[in-house]
Formats: C-alpha cells, sequence, structure tokens
C-alpha cells in the first residue's frame, strides 16, 4: 500500500508540465503582451499506477515507441490529435495509468473537445484522487473554455493542496492578466 502511495506521489511529480502548465519563456512568442500557454508533458518514464514490476509486465513510458511515450512526444510537437490517438491507446492497454489519463484530456483540451477532457480528468481523479497537478490541468481546461469562474475555482483548490507549486502559481497569475485585460487564452 505504501509503495503505491510512493508511485502516485512520484507519477503526480512529473505531471506538473501537462496541459494546464504554462510557462513564461523568454524566448516564447507573444501574442500582444500575454504570454502564449506552453503545453509540455513530463519527460522520463513513471511506472504506472498499480503496475507489478516484478512480474515484468511492460511499463508504460519506458520503450520510447510505446503509446505513452509517442503521445508525449506528439503533445511536445504540438500534434495533439496524433498524441490523442496514442494517448488513448495507452488508455485502454493500462485504464489505471493516471498519466496517460492526463495526456488525453490534454490532448482534448487542446482540440477543444471539452466534453472528452472532463470525462478524462474525471477518470484520472478517481485513480488518483484530485491532486494539485489535476485540478492545476483543469483549470487551465477551464481557462482555455473562457469558464474564468470555474477556472479560478480549480486553481485555487489546486493551491489549498500545495501553495508553493509555480505552475498553479502561474496559472493564478495568467488567469488575473486574463480576466484583468478581459481577452481570452488562444489555444
Amino acid at each position: 500500500m505504501q509503495a503505491g502511495a510512493v508511485r502516485l506521489s512520484v507519477l503526480f511529480a512529473g505531471l506538473f508540465v501537462l496541459a494546464g502548465c504554462v510557462a513564461t519563456n523568454p524566448n516564447s512568442q507573444f501574442n500582444g503582451e500575454q504570454p502564449e500557454p506552453t503545453g509540455s508533458v513530463p519527460g522520463g518514464s513513471l511506472p504506472a499506477p498499480g503496475t507489478d514490476q516484478g512480474l515484468g509486465q511492460a511499463i508504460l513510458g519506458n520503450d520510447p515507441n510505446d503509446d505513452l511515450s509517442l503521445g508525449k512526444r506528439h503533445y511536445k510537437e504540438q500534434n495533439y490529435g496524433i498524441a490523442e490517438k496514442h494517448f488513448r491507446k495507452a488508455v485502454e492497454m493500462q485504464p489505471r495509468a493516471a498519466e496517460a489519463w492526463v495526456g488525453l484530456a490534454a490532448s482534448y483540451d487542446r482540440l477543444r473537445r471539452f466534453d472528452l477532457a472532463d470525462r478524462a480528468y474525471t477518470q484520472a481523479i478517481n485513480i488518483a484522487g484530485p491532486t494539485a497537478e489535476i485540478l492545476n490541468n483543469q483549470g487551465y481546461s477551464y481557462m482555455l473554455r473562457g469558464d474564468y469562474k470555474m477556472a479560478r475555482k480549480k486553481l485555487v483548490a489546486a493551491q489549498a493542496k500545495d501553495p508553493n507549486n509555480t505552475y498553479v502559481l502561474n496559472n493564478i497569475e495568467l488567469l488575473e492578466e486574463v480576466t484583468r485585460k478581459g481577452k481570452g487564452l488562444k489555444n
């Protein structure tokens, strides 16, 4: 039981950089004064929740050609449709892989399929609980939709779970900027 909790904490340490994570990069492109949101996925390979490595089962993310790794790569390259297909295959192969569900949700966000993103976020929460990382990604998803009230609610909940999380703080700052200027985010 304790090993599973450790795996989940390691898994979600890498999830901060998924769709809901915005980085203000001095080399990034700007639209007006608003920073361009950047979506990137975690690097490295982490064991999927509930996977018993002792049985020699394939771990999602260990092989650069497995669906989780391919989904991450295509997401980073902004090929969201292809990323979605790989993340979908990954969750079909291992339905308890929260990282794959979050990647799928992030891809759906970028494809503006928010109904499907919500379902994927729900699956991730059912597996890992409402972590700061997932709540942060949901908050960013609601910002993309223009639902700033719900975005604020999710980001405040994420901040309550992890008050010093820079990704959450960046998204709160971005939300403040967007609502102050009255401009929506560009996907």
